[in-house]
């Protein structure tokens, strides 16, 4: 039976950390939002320009976010090193991850910038192709600055940190949509460069916020202590071997998850003549969709930081409540997000474009992520209790059954064997969502039950 007052603390305590992460999010969304706002207007009846942002940001997503779920790796080992008061060996992951995330930034740029050519067999009209590589190219040379910031950013998350990424994030945010400002409409003396001066904004914000966090490490005592432990001989493939082995599952569940909605994406551009206006709607229902689904991933990353210290310090009790609480958490945001989208769903598209037809897309579009928002916020809360407990293996495998052989097939199905056509689309993420929580809830259960009788054993 529930009573408030066994998870008041627990709300305090996870809300503690998230609400910095919230508004990190938030901040993050906002400069979406700005960015596809200013683009849209740019643009005005013309559905072009957000249309090429749209499929440029897609492509530049799925090799992105699997890079940051590898980073997210650091986090739950972080946390359990944090609880026990082991500073050398958190120093000794914190320098391996500089390197390694770095190399790994420069890398997937590499492989990002091989892409392009591929970009015109996706079938999407090529005009969009055509106006979206500049924008696109712009965003790969963001990566390593992004994996660098991401090495710092998952070390503060694991202390416990989460204020500091809220500030560094804010003030890049704010850089962005100030050279959004300057380069998209050509600002004082330079060019109108359109969709690629917002990759050019996100670019130099992405270049500021690492610069930043560097700064603040060595500001400050407490953290620059694990700098001035950092030595030639830490380097080591055992320590590269542990992010790895905790960050690859990660990266594929965030991998095969994100590229259910990047196909999804994708597919937007397989309506023949009304391509170019569906892109456009998805990109719109896609951007308010993200502002719900953000503040979701906050409270997921103040979840995995809260189990993570319990797992380290073998407290288990306190360990289900913390989880519990976030379930209570997420349930109450998502149902909130899914009312806002059905009662605005006509208003929300006018703010972006002029284009009717792609306002009676997009609302029908953000009717249909309603559905889908209760399952989602389960499913991302479920991922930070596995990462915080480091039982990260059986997510990839629950992602692949999810959003692979159930989602995308299922949105093709509906959306153009039945007719149903984008809202088809977007209905297949109800079905590949939900799988995924209740998979994830049920090898949670199980998981917990062995932790507890293994500790119960010793």
């Amino acid at each position: 039976m529930y009573r408030f007052s066994a998870y008041k603390n627990q709300y305090k305590e996870n809300l503690r950390l998230a609400l910095p992460v919230v508004l990190t999010q938030v901040g993050q969304i906002l400069t979406q939002f700005a960015d596809n706002l200013m683009v849209g207007r740019y643009g005005g009846n013309d559905p072009l320009p957000l249309a090429a942002v749209s499929f440029g940001g897609s492509v530049f997503f799925i090799l992105f976010i699997a890079s940051i779920g590898i980073a997210l790796g650091m986090t739950p080992l972080i946390g359990e090193l944090y609880a026990q008061g082991d500073r050398q060996r958190s120093s000794q992951l914190l320098q391996n991850g500089i390197l390694f995330y770095g190399v790994l930034g420069i890398v997937m740029a590499a492989v990002q910038y091989a892409v392009i050519p591929l970009m015109y067999h996706l079938r999407q009209p090529v005009e969009v192709v055509d106006a979206a590589i500049p924008y696109y190219k712009m965003l790969v040379w963001s990566m390593p600055f992004v994996m660098l910031f991401f090495a710092f950013k998952q070390f503060l998350e694991g202390v416990g940190n989460t204020k500091v990424e809220m500030v560094v994030t804010i003030v890049a945010n704010v850089a962005n949509i100030a050279f959004n400002w300057v380069f998209i409409y050509g600002r004082y003396g330079f060019p109108e460069m359109g969709a690629a001066g917002a990759g050019l904004g996100t670019l130099l914000s992405r270049i500021i916020a690492p610069m930043l966090m560097i700064g603040y490490f060595y500001s400050r005592r407490r953290y620059r202590l694990y700098l001035a432990l950092f030595s030639r001989h830490n380097y080591s493939w055992r320590a590269v071997g542990q992010l790895t082995r905790m960050g690859l599952p990660i990266s594929l569940q965030m991998f095969l998850e994100a590229s259910a909605f990047v196909g999804t994406g994708i597919m937007m551009g397989w309506f023949g003549d009304q391509a170019k206006t569906a892109i456009s709607a998805n990109q719109i229902a896609t951007t308010i969709c993200n502002c719900a689904f953000m503040i979701v991933m906050s409270i997921g990353a103040a979840t995995t930081i809260r189990v993570s210290h319990c797992y380290g310090a073998r407290n288990f009790g306190e360990l289900s409540l913390a989880a519990r609480a976030s379930y209570h958490l997420v349930l109450t945001w998502n149902a909130f997000a899914a009312l806002v989208f059905i009662s605005l769903r006509h208003f929300i598209p006018t703010l972006f474009t002029t284009n009717a037809e792609v306002i009676a897309i997009a609302s029908q579009l953000l009717a249909f992520g309603a559905i889908y928002q209760l399952s989602d916020g389960i499913q991302n809360v479920s991922v930070g209790i596995l990462r915080g407990i480091q039982d990260v293996r059986i997510i990839m495998p629950i992602a692949l059954v999810s959003y692979w052989l159930l989602n995308l097939p299922v949105g093709y199905l509906l959306g153009f064997n039945l007719g149903m056509g984008p809202s088809g689309l977007y209905l297949g993420f109800s079905f590949g969502l939900s799988t995924a929580a209740v998979l994830m809830i049920l090898r949670i259960r199980r998981s917990v039950r062995k932790l507890r009788l293994a500790t119960q054993a010793k």
